[in-house]
């Protein structure tokens, strides 16, 4: 199906034909000398042939560059292409236990803000589809990207976020508080919450059982995900010993966020089984959207371009051979 972009502007192949009637009138109202009649008859018939032709190929040119102006395209048939992915928020835990060096990677250990970075950018690799949100949480909890497709942005704020960035504390009803909000501005059937934390709450103005309520009203479901070891051996001025670094997590609330809503409970003790959360994420079910139709369009502008090109050189050829004849001529 051939479509112009700005079919308004095929009205400029009338601004000729405006100019020429706007010359002849002129042409009319002047002083008429018989000598200069005559000479003007007499040239007219030397180059009328010439002019005609070159008032031809002229009008061509100037309708093939209206042609062009226009934007014509040709549209190929409907194509429905149906979506399938899932609505993920997730809010992380940046306080400042999440320095604790205790997560183990190929037998070197690192800090579990940085093994959490590095599951949850090969997770957003594989979220091709999915509409991804990210809340970061600590003395109070922030929206650091809605849900969007472009995972290259919400990577690229993964990326940047560093401890102590909102504080020290950890604010898990608000960061939960927050999700529902967010969610609740999206109509899907499927809202779901991964929150990841190594505390318990300490901060924010809205408490973690409030904030379930809210999430079981509005129908969101939560998969929490604890994260840091229960041993770690620890050097002092008498030696080593073994404590536990997880002690402040408050894993009775992750099972009841989780539970409560549907979710599950993850513990994530080193760095494999944080790696469960590509687990948990194949086990969401996909939301079916509405199929995204297009039709494919292929620019025609070159082609009238091209020959208005083309005449243009061929004019410029006559015109060359005209005044070459009539210098001889003369």
């Amino acid at each position: 199906m051939l479509e112009f972009g700005y079919p308004w502007l095929a009205l400029l192949v009338f601004l000729p034909l405006l100019l020429r009637i706007k010359r002849s009138a002129q042409t009319e109202a002047a002083i008429t000398l018989p000598a200069l009649a005559k000479l003007t008859d007499a040239s007219s018939q030397t180059s009328r042939h010439w002019l005609s032709l070159n008032s031809v190929l002229a009008l061509l040119i100037w309708l093939l560059l209206v042609t062009a102006a226009t934007q014509p395209r040709w549209l190929g048939e409907p194509i429905t292409m149906p979506q399938q992915g899932r609505d993920l928020m997730l809010a992380l835990d940046l306080s400042g236990s999440m320095e604790i060096a205790d997560m183990l990677y190929n037998g070197q250990s690192m800090n579990r803000l940085d093994a959490v970075k590095q599951v949850v950018s090969d997770f957003l690799k594989r979220r091709q589809g999915d509409r991804i949100g990210l809340i970061l949480f600590a003395d109070a909890a922030y929206q650091q990207t809605p849900l969007t497709f472009d995972l290259v942005t919400v990577q690229k704020m993964l990326d940047d976020s560093v401890l102590r960035l909102v504080g020290t504390r950890t604010a898990i009803g608000e960061a939960i508080g927050l999700a529902v909000k967010r969610l609740n501005t999206y109509e899907s059937s499927n809202k779901v919450l991964i929150l990841l934390s190594d505390g318990a709450n300490t901060a924010g103005n809205i408490q973690p059982l409030e904030a379930l309520q809210l999430a079981k009203a509005a129908g969101v479901k939560i998969h929490t995900v604890g994260v840091g070891a229960e041993q770690m051996i620890q050097q002092s001025v008498f030696g080593q010993r073994i404590i536990n670094p997880s002690h402040d997590l408050d894993e009775p609330l992750l099972i009841q966020l989780a539970e409560e809503t549907n979710g599950r409970y993850f513990r994530a003790r080193d760095l494999n089984e944080l790696n469960k959360i590509y687990q948990l994420i194949d086990q969401l079910e996909p939301i079916e959207r509405d199929g995204v139709t297009y039709r494919p369009q292929r620019s025609l502008l070159h082609w009238p371009l091209g020959l208005a090109l083309l005449l243009s050189f061929v004019l410029a050829a006559f015109s060359i051979n005209w005044r070459g004849v009539a210098e001889h001529a003369g």
